[in-house]
């Protein structure tokens, strides 16, 4: 079956990306994923403001409708190399529309210039700031896309390992939880995601570990102990390269005993969601995330 216009409109944009290379390959980098969303409206009235979450710039996204007790801990995508809360400001006013709750996007510290663990060491200073300014755990969800998806689940990991609560819920949006780029997806989708590919991955990865073991638990969560994690939502595209990344994450967890919801959306590329403002799967599937964090942060 064709795509959708809109879609095909996405796949348009993704594909004219020019990354900037004028300052270096990491800055082209981070100016081309800027530059490919600034023109997007967002759609959710919502305040924002700037500040500190425990040594961590971040920002607060509140939409309207949102609960001051329920809070999505929300970790972007974009390799550990690029992508900001500026980047992500569209689908987390939505997720915070649509889970009712305040989201709390992370500026984490980014590769080169911090490479693993510190992303990591950021999201728990992050997480163990909302416990101490009173949040319920019970209350909280830790939410996250593509490298903020595999982050999401080396937090929780990290946090049950220094003895903090569990949160409600975890949502990881098109996770990369593999730094070996193994799963079989990486051939048999390549020719259909034009968002992120093998080779430029493996760049990522090499950059973000920085000469650590690619199979360090933290850095892929898909060798990670997921005992004790709380129920997780697992959203990807059948034209994802990081397909099968999604399913061996879901496998690993349910043997450890984590009750998961695999959600593969036909068609639909690399973290859709974050074309929500022109992609109507993208909203659908920004809801589907906010009804699960409601489900399981006190209705």
């Amino acid at each position: 079956m064709a795509n959708s216009p809109e879609l095909e409109r996405v796949i348009a944009l993704v594909k004219g990306r020019e990354a900037d290379e004028s300052q270096g390959a990491t800055e082209g980098r981070r100016r081309s994923f800027e530059q490919m969303v600034d023109g997007f409206t967002i759609d959710v009235s919502a305040r924002y403001s700037r500040l500190n979450a425990g040594g961590v710039t971040s920002e607060w996204v509140t939409a309207e409708s949102a609960s001051d007790s329920r809070v999505v801990l929300y970790l972007h995508g974009g390799g550990y190399i690029i992508g900001s809360p500026r980047t992500h400001r569209p689908l987390m006013a939505e997720l915070s529309q649509a889970s009712k709750g305040r989201v709390l996007g992370l500026d984490y510290r980014l590769a080169p210039e911090h490479p693993f663990p510190a992303p990591v060491e950021d999201s728990v200073a992050a997480y163990r700031w909302l416990l101490n300014e009173g949040y319920d755990p019970d209350r909280i969800a830790v939410a996250g896309d593509s490298a903020g998806g595999g982050l999401t689940v080396a937090m929780m990991v990290q946090a049950r390992y220094l003895g903090l609560p569990m949160p409600g819920a975890a949502v990881c949006i098109s996770p990369w939880v593999d730094m070996e780029g193994l799963g079989e997806s990486m051939e048999t989708r390549a020719a259909a995601d034009p968002m992120v590919g093998k080779e430029n991955l493996m760049v990522s990865a090499k950059t973000y570990l920085g000469g650590s073991n690619p199979r360090a638990p933290l850095a892929a969560p898909l060798y990670a102990d997921l005992r004790g994690l709380p129920p997780m939502l697992i959203q990807v595209g059948d034209a994802e390269v990081l397909l099968d990344d999604s399913t061996r994450l879901a496998g690993i967890a349910r043997e450890a005993g984590v009750e998961v919801e695999m959600d593969v959306w036909d068609d639909m590329i690399h973290v859709w969601h974050l074309f929500a403002p022109i992609l109507p799967e993208g909203k659908q599937a920004i809801s589907q995330a906010g009804e699960f964090i409601k489900k399981h942060t006190g209705g």
